[in-house]
């Protein structure tokens, strides 16, 4: 049986050959990761994908050049960042509907949605190939601390060379000789523009990470606040709204420009809607617990997908309600397409 040193040199000596096939499995044990770096660098599920399938491309047409017995893992991220800078160069960086504008009244409602604003998009929990269970002992956690929603929104205020020098260097663990070799640099510019990346970093991050938050309160406890949240969110109960949020809660729904800062603000805004006949499933997203919110459609007799909350918590309670109206994403979290009606009253009302 061959070792996994002499399966890689065959698999690769195959893969300069042409065999597209070998290149593939070649590949495949560093595809999530990969995938989960363009996210952090560019801020789109939708991008990431992109990118990695161009950094992909590149590198099957380059790997003539790659030197046999070198490690393909740097080569590949080198060839992944390159192709993210360049997506980087061609458009503005992703924001949150926060980083937009000041917060809002209540009753001014979500605004006027912007197509024209590249909004930061939620990234699927399954796609890190990690342990199931948030606060697990032996989960990966620091995998899911790198694409937590606060962490991401920071990265995008970076720019983007400084942005790849912190993710690679801290994330990804490499040297800051590998990273200058990937960047075309000195490890002194890698060295500087580290420095001021994790001050922007810092200074925008929160003071616990949710991996942190999750594993203090225990997979039980977390799924009790969780249920707690979306039985009150169905219910429109304002105090059991109120009492699971911090005093400074915020909550905001892009592509929708307006968001609402303050426990009572925000409260005062989800009364106002009503109480919708909503159904629910729950998810992950960005290492934080999300909800999946379906709509009814009378039309179709159906409950529709109409937004994707995740939450942000402080100790055991919320802190921050980022709701992606992305029904199309929903399939990419492992949601159905659409729930059936609760009872059978439902089935013949339109």
């Amino acid at each position: 049986m061959e070792t996994g040193a002499a399966a890689s040199r065959l698999l690769l000596a195959a893969a300069v050959g042409g065999d597209q096939d070998a290149f593939g499995r070649l590949v495949d044990p560093y595809r999530a990761e990969l995938h989960a770096h363009c996210y952090r660098m560019l801020g789109s599920l939708h991008d990431a994908e992109d990118a990695l399938q161009e950094a992909l491309l590149r590198a099957w047409r380059g790997l003539r050049g790659f030197r046999s017995g070198a490690s393909l893992r740097p080569w590949l991220y080198r060839i992944a960042t390159n192709a993210c800078l360049d997506v980087l160069a061609k458009r503005p960086k992703r924001i949150l509907p926060l980083d937009h504008a000041p917060s809002v009244a209540p009753e001014d409602g979500p605004g006027r949605p912007l197509s024209e604003v590249l909004w930061l998009e939620p990234y699927p929990d399954d796609a890190l190939a990690v342990p199931d269970g948030y606060a697990a002992p032996d989960a990966r956690y620091e995998q899911r601390e790198s694409v937590e929603l606060a962490f991401v929104a920071a990265l995008q205020h970076l720019p983007p060379r400084q942005r790849a020098v912190l993710v690679l260097r801290e994330v990804l663990g490499f040297s800051a000789r590998e990273v200058a070799e990937s960047l075309g640099t000195t490890t002194a510019s890698v060295n500087s523009a580290l420095q001021r990346a994790r001050r922007v970093v810092e200074e925008r991050g929160p003071a616990r990470t949710q991996q942190e938050t999750a594993r203090v309160l225990g997979d039980e406890q977390l799924r009790e606040l969780v249920g707690r949240y979306v039985d009150a969110w169905e219910r429109r109960d304002v105090e059991a709204l109120t009492s699971l949020l911090v005093d400074d809660a915020t909550f905001a729904m892009p592509p929708f420009p307006n968001w609402f800062r303050g426990r009572d603000a925000v409260v005062e805004f989800i009364a106002s809607t009503g109480v919708p006949r909503l159904r629910h499933r729950l998810a992950r997203a960005n290492g934080q617990p999300a909800v999946g919110w379906y709509l009814w459609n009378g039309p179709t007799t159906s409950y529709r997908p109409t937004s994707l909350e995740v939450l942000t918590l402080d100790g055991d309670r919320v802190r921050e309600i980022v709701a992606f109206l992305v029904p199309e994403l929903f399939s990419r979290f492992g949601l159905p397409e659409s729930l059936p009606p609760r009872r059978r009253a439902e089935r013949g009302h339109r």
